[in-house]
């Protein structure tokens, strides 16, 4: 069976489209809301959505997705129960899904167990960002086995191996816009034309992320690649608002897409 990322991506292409890539905290205020969340962003024009894993400390992160984390893992969030919603979610859309994680959490579960667990409640991709990609060997062989994409990153500081990542890829490439942590940011300064000069004829779609807040910056980004992934601005607006931020965040996420179409 065709994975839906590659599917999604496909049918983006004929239409024309860039992506919309969206993330959520698991959890953040309480699952029940995660699960309306992500309906009413794939309502709005979301095309993929990441399922943040709790951690209690995810390196990668700014302190908005740091402390969404705190607030989830008080709530009594755990991979067990983020399974839960996903089934529940999967009786009521079919488009992708990924959970973004630390690899800490994958070899606590089990790596074998992790990956079943994805292929059986229809996860179709992990972004792990405290993996280096030398050492992606730990989890790809089981990930394979499940039909389950290892979505690999690269950064400015990747540049003599970017072509190399890419050519490795599958499902799309997370290009990291920025050094540092995640967040929001006003201005993105990387030389996008130097970064992603070896993508030009790469097979696998890629798509920025890392400190996109507004429609005006995802279309901006939006003109380097296929995608755009948005997280901390989302993040923000759950924190504001909690069981109340659906509805707002659907309205985001459609102010969002719209420049993408």
């Amino acid at each position: 069976m065709k994975n839906r990322i590659d599917s999604c991506f496909e049918q983006l292409k004929a239409k024309g489209e860039k992506a919309l890539i969206t993330f959520v905290t698991a959890g953040d205020p309480d699952l029940e809301t995660t699960e309306k969340l992500v309906l009413e962003m794939f309502d709005k024009g979301a095309d993929i959505i990441e399922l943040g894993v709790p951690f209690s400390d995810p390196i990668a992160e700014g302190i908005t997705i740091q402390e969404a984390s705190l607030r989830s893992l008080k709530n009594g969030t755990t991979l067990d129960k983020i399974f839960d919603t996903v089934t529940s979610l999967r009786q009521k859309t079919d488009k992708p899904l990924l959970l973004m994680m630390y690899i800490n959490t994958i070899f606590r579960y089990g790596t074998e167990r992790f990956f079943k667990g994805c292929a059986d409640r229809g996860i179709d991709g992990v972004i792990v960002p405290d993996l280096p990609f030398e050492e992606r060997d730990e989890i790809s062989d089981t990930a394979d086995k499940y039909g389950i994409y290892v979505i690999n990153l690269v950064a400015p500081t990747s540049a003599d191996r970017v072509s190399m990542i890419a050519k490795e890829s599958k499902g799309f490439l997370y290009v990291v816009s920025s050094l540092g942590v995640t967040g929001t940011r006003k201005d993105i300064t990387t030389d996008f034309d130097k970064l992603l000069a070896p993508l030009k004829n790469s097979d696998v779609p890629y798509c920025i992320g890392f400190g996109i807040s507004s429609p005006e910056m995802a279309e901006k980004m939006s003109a380097y690649a296929d995608g755009v992934i948005i997280g901390s601005a989302i993040v923000n607006k759950v924190a504001e608002n909690g069981v109340t931020s659906p509805e707002i965040v659907g309205k985001f996420v459609s102010e969002l897409k719209a420049p993408l179409r």
